[in-house]
Formats: structure tokens, C-alpha cells, sequence
């Protein structure tokens, strides 16, 4: 049964409050996303499994720990998840990125991928699909949908805030998933944004409207 990791690492809190500030303009704003990322990166790896190698050091032969060679990949649902990569992969630079783009079709409501480019190994890799915002659950739950069906079978799901529909849409639709946030917030108001929330991520990374 997937998990819901609410990661409240006093530095992770403390950039999220920038964050949400609509006072914080663009650059800082990729700025703090990109440093969150990272620090909750480090927490999704925590558990990563080890293997034993030997080295030596300027004064012994020892015996260290290196990762046991797990491969990671890194899923970005477009545009906002891009936002997120780069901090991920200073601290994972040999993960693969593949990309998920999705739209709803606005008369059928049904989801639409438009450009999905993945590592052809992606059902021997732990895949984090990166969102900054869960707020209905509809593109999370539709991009990891399209992983499963081309063969991943452990996915991770890593979001800066959600909301509490967002998070049950996906452990109802993958219970297999664990999900990773920097916050719950309350709900969701009547246009779908998250309250408190941050506004629209991909506009606020991106200079748009």
C-alpha cells in the first residue's frame, strides 16, 4: 500500500513559505523550487540500498558503502515539473529524465498525451514522477497511468504541496505509489487551486500568465 511522506524537514518548511509568497519573484522563485527539490530529494533516497566496496585510503584498505547500483529515473510532468529536475539531479546526476506532457480534451474531458519520451529501461529503474502541485490528481494519476502501461512497476510520486483530493485520487487510482510532499494543504477552492497553495506553478517558474 503506497505511503504518504509529508516531508517536514525545518529547511524544506522554512523555503516553502518563500515559496508560496507572492512577493517572491520569478528567479527567486526557481531558485527556492530548485533547492527544495533538492533537499526532498534527499529524503526520497533515504532508503536506497548499499553494497559493500573496497578502496583504499591514504592509510588503509577499508571497506565503504556505494549505492548498490539501483537505477533511478526521473519523470517531470510538463511544463512545471521541469522546474524540479535540475535540484533532483545535483544530487542523482547519473539519473535518466524522461518527460510526460499531457492536456485534457476540453470537450471529452479525457486525458491527451502529447509528447512522452522515457528511458527504454524504465521497468528495471525506480521512477519519481515530479509535479510540483497535486491539486485534483488528474495529470499525476494520467502520466503514471501511461508509465505502467509501458512497463514501470515502481514509481514514486514527488510534489512541492497537494491537496487532500489530489492525494486520494491517487492512493484510490495507485495504491502501490508512494507520494511525496513538501505540505498538505487544505483543499482545493472552486477553480481547482490549492488554499493556501501557491498560485500556478508553471507560471510563476516560467514568467507567463
Amino acid at each position: 500500500m503506497g505511503n504518504v511522506f509529508v516531508l517536514d524537514h525545518p529547511l524544506i518548511q522554512h523555503k516553502l513559505t518563500y515559496i508560496r509568497s507572492k512577493e517572491t519573484g520569478t528567479k527567486e522563485f526557481r531558485e527556492l523550487v530548485d533547492e527544495v527539490a533538492m533537499l526532498m530529494a534527499f529524503e526520497i533516497t533515504r532508503n536506497l540500498p548499499l553494497q559493500d566496496k573496497t578502496i583504499h585510503t591514504p592509510v588503509v584498505e577499508a571497506q565503504a558503502k556505494v549505492l548498490s547500483g539501483k537505477k533511478i529515473g526521473l519523470i517531470p510532468i510538463l511544463r512545471a515539473g521541469l522546474g524540479m529536475v535540475d535540484g533532483v539531479l545535483k544530487l542523482i546526476p547519473a539519473a535518466k529524465v524522461g518527460h510526460v506532457g499531457l492536456y485534457r480534451d476540453p470537450e471529452t474531458f479525457q486525458p491527451v498525451e502529447y509528447y512522452i519520451k522515457l528511458p527504454s529501461d524504465i521497468n528495471e529503474r525506480e521512477l519519481i514522477v515530479i509535479d510540483p502541485m497535486l491539486a485534483t490528481g488528474g495529470s499525476a494519476n494520467d502520466a503514471i497511468h501511461s508509465l505502467k502501461k509501458r512497463g514501470a512497476e515502481n514509481i514514486r510520486l514527488m510534489c512541492l504541496i497537494a491537496a487532500p483530493e489530489g492525494v486520494e485520487m491517487i492512493k484510490e487510482e495507485h495504491p502501490d505509489v508512494d507520494i511525496y510532499l513538501g505540505a498538505l494543504d487544505e483543499k482545493l477552492d472552486e477553480k481547482g487551486y490549492i488554499v493556501p497553495g501557491l498560485g500556478d506553478a508553471g507560471d510563476r517558474l516560467f514568467g507567463t500568465k
